[in-house]
């Protein structure tokens, strides 16, 4: 996560930016690599959708979807009108049929999920073999941002319970955003962080209510 807010800091910055700042970011893109991460055990969403016949849905109707949910949204209201409308080229929209796993607990995937409609099953399988409901998504909710920013294993599955339409962010678009909106990108990823902490926060009290 240093390597990240690094490059926040230096897109915050205030000073011209140097040649090395200009070129193309490629931070999220390479970091399964610097990790020793195999690109075979990567699962991409272009794969993902292939796998659970996701269909791409109209970019101006999921931009609108996420600015309606966003707007309502504790964190991700930060993001003004404008800013949210932005995020337009840098998202892939599609549409999942229901009994479908977006993402699959224990893998190596470089996208996170937003729900625009529908319900998803957040699980997660125990060591010891129970299967655990960790909650069902809601509109607006964010799946699957910690293995983005931090490149590890994907720490739950999420199933669509039924049809649902979702909006997709990948390593490789959050690094064109990183690029050509360096000020959005690091507004997104600040909030991000700040989501993913209040809700592992809640997952790891309710875990440890389990054990007890």
């Amino acid at each position: 996560m240093k390597s990240v807010f690094g490059m926040l800091k230096k897109s915050s910055s205030p000073q011209r930016p140097s040649l090395e700042d200009a070129q193309d970011s490629q931070l999220f893109t390479s970091a399964f690599a610097e990790l020793g991460v195999d690109g075979s055990m990567l699962i991409p969403w272009e794969l993902r959708a292939g796998e659970i016949d996701g269909k791409r849905i109209n970019s101006s109707r999921g931009v609108k979807l996420l600015q309606q949910l966003w707007s309502k949204d504790k964190y991700m209201g930060a993001l003004d009108e404008k800013a949210v409308l932005r995020l337009e080229k840098f998202f892939d929209f599609a549409i999942v049929p229901a009994n479908r796993d977006i993402i699959v607990q224990d893998e190596y995937g470089n996208f996170m999920v937003v729900l625009l409609t529908g319900n998803i099953a957040v699980d997660r399988l125990q060591p010891w073999g129970e299967q655990l409901r960790l909650t069902e998504a809601k509109p607006g909710d964010i799946l699957g941002e910690m293995s983005l920013l931090d490149s590890g294993l994907r720490f739950s599955a999420c199933t669509t319970l039924s049809e649902s339409e979702i909006a997709v962010l990948s390593a490789e678009g959050l690094d064109q955003m990183m690029t050509e909106e360096p000020q959005l990108a690091a507004s997104l990823i600040a909030l991000l962080g700040r989501k993913l902490s209040l809700r592992l926060r809640v997952v790891s009290a309710r875990l440890s209510d389990r054990q007890s």
